[in-house]
């Protein structure tokens, strides 16, 4: 699985028009299925998102995780996070997962954070969305499970 993780002052998604997800002060996770991803997968980056130590401490140092904050998670999914566009000028989305697939693992993954006691608001699997956010530092990692970080 990747992840594109932003730490934000604030967060939202909407589909249809609709906000269907907001945060205030956390992470906003684009988050992608690949061929080949599972269970393993999403409990290794569910795991490292919600641990890093990447908002600041009193002294200005990045060392506090979400829960030190009392930060959430905007998750939304993002099948394009598996585009390959090494040939051509349209990228390949062959090594992102089928939806129903992606669907349950980007469902365990919201699952297992709230499992962490983290709250978690999420967009609208397979709708288009817009992502709306105030990226804080900036602040942007890539995480993907198969490289271990």
């Amino acid at each position: 699985m990747r992840a594109v993780v932003q730490r934000c002052t604030r967060a939202e998604v909407r589909s249809e028009g609709e906000v269907v997800g907001r945060i205030e002060r956390g992470l906003c996770v684009l988050l992608g299925a690949g061929q080949g991803d599972g269970d393993a997968d999403v409990d290794l980056l569910v795991d490292k998102i919600v641990n890093l130590r990447i908002f600041d401490d009193a002294e200005g140092k990045m060392n506090l995780a979400l829960g030190d904050v009392g930060g959430a998670l905007l998750v939304v999914s993002q099948f394009t996070l598996y585009g390959d566009a090494r040939k051509g000028r349209r990228p390949s989305f062959i090594e992102a997962l089928g939806p129903d697939e992606a669907r349950a693992l980007c469902d365990r993954f919201v699952t297992r954070a709230r499992g962490l006691g983290v709250s978690v608001e999420t967009g609208r699997f397979r709708t288009a969305m817009q992502v709306e956010l105030v990226n804080d530092g900036p602040v942007t990692l890539l995480l993907d499970s198969r490289k271990q970080f």
